[in-house]
């Protein structure tokens, strides 16, 4: 059974940092794409960024030069969120999602309904 578990979130003032996890298991991970994804309140949920499994790394552009994504294949993946320079507005749930198919890595990785395994998620707050 696949489980996404988010952790890291937190409140912190603008300008700080925060790093967010997402431990996946029950399964195999890394030949999938894997995604963050936020939620706002009274907003849809917006694509972050995405690690392909064949290293390429994607970001929207709210957060280019602020958020990292990185991924650890080992026995078990973990997915990290790097978030830097935080803004009020990045404020959000956070989700880790994996790729609804192994092996790919095109512009479909950006649409959160391609993904068919979510976490819980994890709640960030900035504060101005």
């Amino acid at each position: 059974q696949v489980q996404l578990v988010e952790s890291g979130g937190g409140l912190v003032q603008a300008g700080g940092s925060l790093r967010l996890s997402c431990a996946a298991s029950g399964s195999t991970f890394n030949s999938y794409t894997m995604g963050w994804f936020r939620q706002a309140p009274g907003k849809e949920r917006e694509f972050v960024a995405g690690a392909a499994w064949s290293g390429g790394l994607y970001y929207a552009d709210s957060v280019k030069g602020r958020f990292t994504i990185s991924r650890n294949n080992a026995e078990n993946t973990t997915v990290y969120l790097q978030m830097n320079s935080l803004k009020p507005e990045d404020t959000a749930v956070y989700y880790c999602a994996r790729y609804h198919r192994p092996y790919y890595s095109g512009s479909g990785c950006y649409n959160g309904n391609e993904y068919n395994y979510w976490g819980q998620g994890t709640q960030v707050t900035v504060s101005s």
